[in-house]
């Protein structure tokens, strides 16, 4: 009798085992952002005003800028909020002019 029970014993381990489920991997956090230093000077880029928006200008002004990225913000365009040191925004009129430039 005692070989059944630690048969049964061993029998019941092993089935525990088997139903027993790894935790799912998570993959580790991504790391923080990183915050570049300097900032965008729009100054640099006020010649884009009253010029016609394309993409030859909106490389020139960001250059000027020192920003990071550029973009161009048309009437009705949907845009983020957050401020972006490092990007310079176009805003262009209907008839495709720069009207403003800004950081942010």
């Amino acid at each position: 009798m005692p070989c059944f029970k630690s048969i049964g014993g061993v029998c019941l381990v092993a089935t525990l085992t088997a139903c027993a489920q790894e935790p799912p991997q998570v993959p580790p956090a991504p790391p923080p952002p990183v915050i570049a230093s300097g900032q965008c000077d729009d100054g640099a880029a006020r010649f884009a005003v009253g010029k016609t928006a394309d993409a030859q200008l909106a490389e020139e002004a960001r250059t000027r800028a020192s920003a990071q990225r550029v973009r161009m913000v048309r009437p009705g365009d949907m845009v983020t909020m957050e401020f972006d040191a490092m990007r310079l925004t176009l805003d262009v009129d209907a008839s495709g002019r720069v009207v403003r430039v800004r950081c942010g």
